[in-house]
């Protein structure tokens, strides 16, 4: 594995452009575009500090000064970029100026501004069509949708949840929102082709909505409730109850976790019960139900990260994981759910790219990674636990390559990053599983996340203000 250099950036705003060529980094006040094949800088900008007019008037005196600098205040750092669809724009929002910033890569004379009215801004991200911005005001007040081809908006009140409260259909021709009218939990349909008209509106079964999740056909939607109430409802687009999914009788701890797969055949529902819940799409009824426990059956690959391997190492080079054999255990914790807030359930729940391998991360065991195995359509329906990861230190994040179905990287904040495979070719030319520890050859790095190249032959690892990336050719370089 090849590492670039360690360059500068702030709060994690890093991103491969949609066809990989290009790496946008913001770092505090200045945007930076770099080529992936060397790294040279393409583009550069260094934006306007000045805030909206509303927030001029609001706040006439800005005293927080950043650290090192002399002519910017951490008021106008960057806080959120984003990459047009086509890779022809660049976003970059300062949410606590009011601001949006675009930018065109090929025209460097083009740029735009839209500012934020008395509502304020709490994110700015692109739109599927790559020519709409979505603003999201602060309170939850509204929603405005503005088009970079007219320079006109479109305003929606009332969103629920600006982070999680909101999907497009993958063919990006609906907009779907959660919103509060009249304290009742509702569901907006949009047309994004035809200026964001509303299609229809509906109520929600939810007393409290926590979030909801659109199937990857388009077709249900799942809702669930707030974190007091284990309790999920499957509606069509035209508002249809077709199921819910409450396994409890007694009042539990609420939904943590929803993944549906990728065929939009099952729903995996997590709370904070350590149990993983398989919903067939046909009943709408559980098919399997998988449950953390200590003990691994003789029939699961158990890898264990190599103590003091990264000083055995020096950083520099890769160890594989120590493959145990024979039935095995590992340590979990118990929490007291009777706390507010319990370190239980699942904390990530994904699928990879064809659905046939599902990972999940219990809090119970946060150094822990369990990948489950389902069949294909054409094999036995008997989905098992497959692989579990344990790694010295916690587990930060866990990603799917994008493009190989067998094929993750996970972090654990340390100077490295560890990947797994079912696709490495044994002594027999038969494909078997391979774990492996890869060390940063750096002298200080704290890998704290990573993120996938689209075309899923590199990634961006994040430090706490620097980043670096990794690519999979022959041979390999040190920093």
């Amino acid at each position: 594995m090849d590492f670039t250099e360690i360059y500068r950036q702030t709060a994690s705003l890093v991103a491969f452009s949609p066809g990989g060529q290009f790496v946008l980094t913001a770092v505090q006040d200045r945007l930076i575009v770099r080529r992936t094949d060397t790294f040279q800088i393409t583009r550069t900008w260094l934006l306007d500090p000045s805030p909206s007019p509303t927030q001029a008037a609001v706040h006439p005196k800005s005293t927080i000064k950043a650290k090192g600098a002399q002519s910017t205040t951490i008021d106008s750092w960057i806080t959120h970029v984003g990459w047009s669809c086509d890779s022809e724009y660049i976003l970059a929002a300062c949410a606590k100026q009011g601001v949006v910033h675009l930018m065109k890569l090929r025209d460097e004379e083009w740029s735009g501004r839209i500012d934020a009215g008395v509502e304020g801004l709490l994110k700015a991200e692109w739109a599927p069509d790559g020519r709409t911005v979505l603003c999201f005001s602060e309170w939850g007040l509204r929603l405005s949708l503005w088009s970079t081809t007219t320079g006109t908006a479109t305003y929606i009140q009332f969103p629920i949840h600006p982070d999680k409260g909101y999907a497009f259909r993958s063919d990006g021709r609906y907009f779907v929102l959660a919103e509060r009218h009249k304290s009742k939990d509702t569901l907006g349909i949009y047309d994004a082709v035809d200026s964001y008209k509303l299609v229809r509106h509906f109520p929600l079964p939810t007393s409290s909505l926590s979030s909801f999740s659109l199937s990857p056909t388009g077709n249900f939607i799942a809702v669930w409730e707030g974190p007091i109430e284990y309790k999920l409802h499957v509606l069509t687009l035209a508002g249809e109850m077709l199921a819910t999914f409450s396994p409890y009788s007694d009042p539990a701890f609420g939904v943590r976790n929803v993944a549906w797969h990728p065929a939009g055949t099952f729903l995996a529902i997590a709370g904070w019960d350590d149990k993983i819940h398989i919903l067939d799409t046909l009943s709408w009824s559980p098919v399997t139900v998988f449950e953390l426990s200590s003990r691994m059956p003789s029939g699961v690959s158990v890898w264990r990260e190599p103590s003091k391997w990264l000083e055995t190492t020096e950083g520099r080079g890769f160890l594989s994981y120590e493959r145990l054999r024979g039935i095995q255990s590992i340590n979990v914790t118990r929490s007291d759910q009777t706390k507010a807030s319990p370190k239980s359930g699942v904390a990530q729940l994904e699928w990879n790219v064809t659905g046939s391998l599902l990972l999940a991360r219990f809090e119970n065991t946060p150094a822990a990674l369990h990948i489950f195995d389902f069949p294909a359509p054409n094999q036995t329906f008997k989905p098992r636990l497959r692989s579990v990861l344990v790694n010295l230190q916690p587990i930060l994040y866990a990603r799917w390559n994008p493009v190989r179905k067998g094929s993750l990287a996970l972090c654990c904040g340390t100077q490295s990053v560890y990947t797994w495979s079912d696709e490495w070719l044994g002594e027999g030319g038969n494909e078997e599983e391979m774990a492996e520890c890869i060390g940063v050859p750096a002298k200080k790095f704290e890998t704290r996340d990573l993120r996938w190249g689209p075309d899923g032959k590199g990634f961006i690892l994040l430090g706490k203000e620097q980043f670096c990336c990794a690519f999979e050719v022959e041979g390999g370089s040190d920093i």
